[in-house]
This record gives C-alpha cells, structure tokens and sequence, in this order.
C-alpha cells in the first residue's frame, strides 16, 4: 500500500457527511447533475446546492471535471467535491481505475475524505469498488526519498486518508485486498526505475528481486561463475566492462502447485546504460537510469501474482547488467557466443538489451519449458518514432497470445500495438562473419530486435513487449504522476487472470 494513501470501506447506506472525521465529501453525478439515490439522502438539503453552484462554474458534469463546495451550509464538511461522470461514448476499459486516480489529485495532502461510490448509470459492485480504490492508491505514489530538504512554502506530505462508502464492504474490501496487491506490485515496478543507478546497480537489483522470498516467491540468483557455466556470453559481454558483476535473478511463484507447465515472463535489466564503446550522447544520458524498466515490470508482476496469491505457476527472469565502456568492455567487431550456441557479431555496444535478453530466452526455454514466454525491454528508440508513448510495441509468434495481449491492454490501459515479423526483415541481422550481428541498421531498427530476439525463442509461443516509450518517462495522467510507470504490471496480470488461472 502506498505511504501517501490510507484506504477504507464504509457502508453506503447510513454514511453521513463527516463521519470518522472527515472534512471533504465527494459525491458523483452525470450530465443531469443528480447524485444518485444514496448519495441524495446523505446529501440532504445539500443536494440543492450543485445545481446553482454548476450553473455559475458552466460545470456540465463531464467526465474528469470537478466542482468545488466549499464549507457547504448543514453539511458538517469543510468541502463538497461534486466529480462529474458524463462520457459522449459508453467508458471502456480501466475507467474506474482512472476515476479513482483523478479523485485522489483533487484531494490535499493530510486530508480526509469520504466517497460515496454511488456512480450514476451503473452499479458500483465490488469489483468496482476495488477498481476504484486501486485508481485512489496508484495516483497517490511519490518517490521522495533523496529529498533532505523543502522550500519554504512545501509542508511535509501527509497520507491522505479516504473512506470509500460501498453498497457491499466485505465484498469490496476481499476485492480490493487483491487489487492493492497488483497496485503494490506496480509501486513497486516505478521505485525501481526512478532508484539512481548508483544505488540500484545489478548486485542490489538482484538483492531486491530477493525480497520477493517473503511473499513466498521462490528466488534464485545466478552469479558469474553460474552464468559462465551456462556458457551466457551474450549477456556476460554486455557487462564485462562494469565494475559492478552481472546478475540473473530467476523467479517462480507457484500458485497452481508447481507441477503445470509454467507461464514466464523475461526483462531487460540494464541498470545504467551509456551505451558501451558506442556511447551516447551527454544530453539525457541520465535517463539511462530507466533502462531495466523490462525488468521491474518482471520483479513488480511476480509481486502482484503472489500478493493476491494467483492461481498459476509462473517464471520470471530478469538479466541484470550495467553497460560501461572501460578497457575490458565489449567492443564493436568482437563476436560472441550465446548460451544457444550462437554466435553474434557486435556491431553497436549499444544494441545490448537484445543480447542480454537472448541468452535469458534461451535459459527460460529450455529449463522451463512454458507454454509461452513474454519479453518486456525499454529496447529500441525507434520504437518511440513509431508509437509515442500511447502503445508499446509488440511483436509475437503466435497469434493467440498476441491477441489476448492486445483486450488486457484495452482493459487496462496499457496499450499495445502489433508490428509485423517476417523473413525479409529478418535478412537484415544476417552477419558475414557470424550466425548474426546485433543490429540490422537504422531502418525498421524495432523489428529487427525482434527478429533478432525470436532467433532465441525456439519456437516457444512468444511476444516481445518493446516499452521504451512507455516504461519511463511516458506522460503523466490521471493514475500515474511518476516518472518512472510501473508500466506492464496491470497489463499481464490481466492477461494471466483472464486466461492462465485454474
């Protein structure tokens, strides 16, 4: 659960205004501005008040819109917040996630608050609640903890205390429970990325991956003499220039027992990345920091599948190294062996999350045998030129998957988009001197990483997920205001409860 954020549930019949202390009531109404029925008893004579005070705000009920009260008469609050609910096209996907993110901006530090979740036009049952909540604690995340001092008019920040008035509460609250989890699990995913690298190094990334040991997450941590025993000289080579050892953190939650064919889930873990012998350039380079984005979005899933207990049996490995251009760095010209034997010609040190993420592929193919593998890697900037950051990339061997990546995207919000997969682009990673070279040049340069990666999924059913537009830095909203996402958590936990449970 968030630090900044306390949630509770009341009944929602009975509730009354300033109950358990609260100073600020939120009431919602649509396009009439009639709250609904429960809402209009506790409201009482107040009610009356929306109608006049929208008409001098020109506030039309519309959806993400507010209208303040402020110390309404008979109330017994300090605040009536009136949030506007009226859609031109029936809402679809994560809206009441949303709704609750946008709440939660509208709320003061330190302030107390209840919601009378009586939402006009439909019924607010406890999956609603739930939905709503989870929205109330992911736009409450800050990441603070560098900050020693505070400007004169900054007080310190208090949790904000909401009590969310349900038809239900002890349905609400079981779901709810299960949707902090994933919640907890995307909190988690977004303090990873935004941690400086000189802090989060792959030694203490694989230290953190560890901690999932409480929830009863078995975890393995391979070491170089491991990784040079599995002969991984693609990923070793990325790091061999750090001064910070490589790492493979390897995850298994077993949900189902641990004795189905697991589901699995891979992430590019390059704690800073400069970009080898082949540096980049100055400007941005700090960003680099969010270049294991991949696999906090791995380490945050495993999370949320063991908080709300899934009933699934599912992997996670994440490739942990930091890409530094010393004199034992990997240099352009060099081939290397992969653990599938391989061999790849380094054209560009800085097309390195392919290389770490093909040897975990391959790891993860044939030890586990899933039933399908799903990549996520802040891989490629040209995956920004074609999708902004409304859509990660996605590329896929196999159409079912893709598929049902593509409806739990819509369903949560994080957006995918498919790219194509075909033997002519594959041409353009062919090497003189090698199986292959790691980059294919500048045109198409996103599916050329795919491409390189499927040469490394042996025929697994597999989609790569290139989230470099969406993993970090992406614009904030209403649900996420931290410049590290968390992006990918919500997503495949809603591909793995909609299809891999049970």
């Amino acid at each position: 659960m968030s630090d900044f954020a306390e949630i509770a549930f009341t009944p929602l019949h009975g509730a009354r205004a300033g109950a358990d202390g609260s100073d600020t009531l939120v009431v919602f109404v649509g396009g009439d501005l009639r709250p609904g029925a429960a809402a209009s008893d506790v409201l009482g004579a107040a009610a009356g008040l929306i109608a006049p005070a929208a008409a001098a705000a020109k506030f039309k009920g519309k959806a993400r819109t507010a209208l303040d009260l402020y110390a309404p008469a008979g109330l017994g609050v300090g605040r009536l917040l009136v949030v506007g609910t009226e859609a031109k096209t029936p809402p679809a996907g994560p809206e009441l996630v949303t709704l609750g993110g946008f709440v939660m901006g509208k709320l003061r530090d330190g302030a107390r608050a209840t919601v009378l979740l009586d939402l006009p036009g439909r019924e607010a049952d406890a999956r609603a609640a739930a939905e709503f909540a989870q929205g109330l604690q992911l736009r409450a995340y800050r990441f603070d903890r560098y900050k020693t001092k505070r400007k004169d008019d900054e007080e310190k920040r208090e949790p904000v205390a909401v009590t969310v008035a349900v038809a239900d509460v002890a349905a609400s609250e079981a779901a709810a429970a299960r949707a902090a989890g994933v919640a907890d699990g995307v909190e988690l995913a977004r303090t990873l990325v935004n941690e400086p690298p000189n802090v989060l190094h792959p030694i203490e990334f694989a230290r953190r991956a560890s901690e999932l040991s409480r929830l009863g997450v078995e975890v393995e941590i391979l070491d170089v003499p491991a990784l040079e025993r599995l002969k991984m000289g693609a990923l070793l080579g990325v790091g061999q220039g750090s001064a910070h050892e490589s790492r493979v953190a390897v995850m298994r939650w077993n949900g189902a027992g641990g004795a189905t064919q697991p589901v699995a889930f891979v992430g590019k873990g390059v704690t800073f990345d400069t970009g080898g012998i082949s540096i980049k350039g100055a400007a941005g380079m700090e960003d680099m920091k969010g270049d294991m984005a991949g696999a906090a979005c791995v380490v945050g899933l495993m999370h949320a599948l063991a908080a709300r207990e899934a009933k699934v049996d599912a992997v996670g490995v994440i490739g942990l190294v930091e890409n530094m251009p010393d004199g034992r760095a990997q240099r352009p010209g060099d081939i290397v062996t992969s653990m599938s034997g391989q061999t790849i010609e380094i054209i560009n040190t800085d097309a390195e999350g392919r290389l770490v993420l093909a040897d975990a592929l391959w790891y993860v193919q044939e030890r586990f045998k899933p039933r399908f593998m799903v990549d996520l890697a802040t891989l490629t900037g040209a995956i920004l030129v074609a999708l902004a950051s409304e859509h990660a990339g996605l590329f896929s061997n196999d159409d079912e998957l893709a598929e049902r990546l593509r409806v739990a995207g819509l369903a949560t919000g994080e957006k995918v988009w498919r790219l194509p997969l075909t033997p002519a682009y594959d041409k353009l990673i062919d090497s003189k001197f090698a199986d292959m070279k790691n980059t294919g040049g500048r045109h198409a340069g996103s599916i050329t990483a795919a491409q390189f990666l499927q040469r490394f999924t042996n025929d697994t059913p597999w989609a790569h997920l290139d989230i470099a537009g969406t993993g970090m830095g992406a614009p904030t909203d209403d649900v996420n205001q931290s410049w590290g996402t968390g992006w990918g958590v919500r997503l495949l936990d809603r591909l793995v409860a909609d299809h891999y449970e049970g």
